[in-house]
């Protein structure tokens, strides 16, 4: 992979659904699958930041280390416990993409991720429904306008949208303005 930059193929990992057959023109069994698994994993991560004692010591260790380490957190587990978590749902995230588009190469992840970014800035950052608001915003932008314009600017769409969030609403769609110090 690694050695050529050409595209190679990518079997689909995900299974035909065949209820989904009468609305084939409305969306395929892989796009299905992607929104189900996105729900669920949204679902799934914000309990699990939220309501587990592992969450609260990810808060905490993400907003005082040092605090975090004296009230009795181990910040390293829990920083290796985040890295594995993230490291699970990318490659989640990556074997749903490229089931997506049926084709890899070294930069695949790439442009991919530049749009996960654009997501959560659109949405707020630390905001994980904001980011997946974000991803359904920037991918309804990117729809539209290869649609109505061309679709050779579908990258910049994703770069225009996130310049125009950043001007005009910096802390994102459902992220919080940070508060001032007195």
């Amino acid at each position: 992979l690694a050695q050529t930059p050409d595209f190679l193929p990518f079997p689909n990992l995900l299974p035909e659904l065949t209820f989904l057959e009468p609305y084939t023109g409305l969306i395929g069994s892989t796009e299905f699958i992607i929104i189900v698994s996105t729900a669920v994993i949204m679902v799934l991560l914000t309990l699990l930041i939220r309501y587990t004692r592992m969450g609260k010591a990810m808060r905490a260790t993400a907003q005082d280390r040092n605090m975090a380490m004296l009230v009795g957190v181990n910040v390293n587990r829990v920083i290796s416990n985040t890295f594995i978590i993230g490291s699970a749902l990318a490659a989640v995230g990556g074997i749903l993409i490229a089931s997506h588009i049926g084709r890899i190469n070294f930069y695949i992840g790439f442009i991919a991720g530049i749009k996960a970014f654009t997501a959560a800035v659109l949405g707020g950052i630390g905001s994980i429904p904001g980011a997946v608001l974000g991803a359904l915003v920037l991918g309804f932008t990117e729809s539209f306008g290869t649609g109505y314009v061309s679709s050779d600017y579908e990258d910049a769409f994703a770069f225009i949208l996130l310049i125009l969030i950043l001007i005009f609403k910096p802390s994102g769609l459902l992220g919080h303005a940070p508060s001032q110090k007195v």
